[in-house]
């Protein structure tokens, strides 16, 4: 007890010279960034760190793998997977509150939303989502990437942020489940688009201009838009413009990861590690919880049931047993959305253990180093993935 006193009244005299030093009394967040990986070099994302420490005091950025010539603190590694260890570990231990990545998979239920500078009225909008997946039924994931985008705008500071359903796939019932909730009392903002027409479902001049606060929409369709709203001055090979790809929010998900793509520029690396210091201050986490709890008290689960008795398979699939469990690194890419879970199933029957992911390109089944060759073997052998594929 006297222990934990004593580092209290610490923490805070750290935090009163730390203000004293640079004019602003927040906590400081610390942001880990991995710098292996890039298209563009490390020299770009460490340059990204150095001009977000320099436009804020409040941030201290950790570099995790190389630093090359920089002074800012660096842990490190020597490759991208020993890289991603340490930035786990040092989440879970809490040597740093958030970190800014590239490549990252994140499991099934995790999706990333993203933050963008539009180019008609120079709004700030969050694209929910962008990569990842919130559910493997088109409908339920658009559903659960507007109470991520909502979750992520709310902790940046947006008590009221308006919502906007792009017209893609699955709008229009993605729509109706959105108002039941809001009928039964969840507190969701429908913006009204620019058009004529008005509506709740966007068209793309709403991109453009950035109607909503938060736009849901699929995450490849997310994943397209912030190609194009990060590159579009710079012809793709550069992202100059925008918030990253943001973080991964699901129900139950506490580690706050963000994601760059790797041509993503230092802009783009500044800015990413300001949003994620900004939604660690503000209990991403937290928030993501209070508003699955808030939209299932609205009988989200139920207006949910249909979608999923809709998806292929869903009552005629047999309960499998797992294997024991193993850590599993290795990924296998080039599986349908839709058939991930029976892959990981027949896996399952082979004596394989094996879980679902979702990588920057697509959904993947993740293994153990040592089976990922005789797991490729027999989803060749039932068709899921190629021949020529891993």
């Amino acid at each position: 007890m006297e222990n934990n006193v004593k580092k209290i009244i610490g923490d805070v005299f750290n935090q009163m010279a730390e203000g004293l030093e640079t004019g602003s009394f927040a906590k400081r967040i610390r942001v880990g960034l991995t710098t292996l990986g890039s298209e563009l070099g490390t020299e770009e994302l460490v340059k990204g760190a150095e001009l977000a420490a320099a436009k804020n005091p409040a941030i201290e950025t950790v570099l995790i793998g190389s630093s090359g010539n920089s002074s800012l603190r660096t842990v490190v590694v020597e490759d991208e997977e020993k890289m991603h260890e340490k930035m786990e570990e040092m989440l879970d231990s809490g040597a740093i509150d958030c970190c800014v990545t590239m490549h990252y998979n994140f499991p099934i239920g995790v999706s990333t939303v993203g933050r963008v500078l539009t180019p008609g009225a120079g709004k700030e909008m969050y694209i929910a989502t962008t990569t990842g997946t919130s559910a493997v039924a088109r409908v339920e994931a658009m559903v659960k990437n507007a109470i991520c985008g909502i979750a992520c705008a709310k902790a940046m500071g947006n008590p009221r942020p308006t919502l906007g359903i792009l017209n893609v796939d699955g709008a229009r019932q993605t729509e109706r489940i959105l108002l039941g909730l809001k009928e039964k009392g969840y507190e969701i903002n429908l913006a009204v688009s620019g058009r004529s027409d008005g509506g709740h479902v966007m068209r793309g001049n709403d991109l453009l201009t950035g109607t909503p606060d938060i736009m849901v929409t699929d995450t490849l369709t997310g994943n397209i838009l912030m190609k194009v709203f990060s590159s579009y001055t710079t012809g793709g090979s550069y992202e100059a413009v925008g918030y990253g790809y943001g973080p991964g929010v699901g129900e139950g998900y506490s580690r706050i990861i963000l994601i760059l793509s790797r041509a993503s520029g230092a802009p783009v690396a500044a800015n990413a590690i300001e949003y994620a210091a900004g939604l660690a201050r503000g209990r991403l986490a937290e928030m993501t919880a209070g508003e699955m709890a808030a939209a299932k008290k609205a009988g989200l689960e139920d207006l949910l049931v249909q979608t999923k008795k809709d998806q292929p398979g869903a009552e005629s699939r047999e309960k499998v047993q797992a294997p024991p469990k193993k850590i599993v690194t290795a990924s296998i890419s080039g599986i349908d959305i839709i058939d991930l879970d029976s892959a990981v199933e027949v896996l399952w029957k082979g004596g394989i253990y094996a879980e679902t992911g979702m990588g920057c390109t697509g959904p993947v089944v993740m293994v153990a180093e040592d089976q990922l060759d005789e797991a490729a073997d027999l989803l060749k052998k039932e068709d899921y993935i190629t021949k020529d594929a891993q």
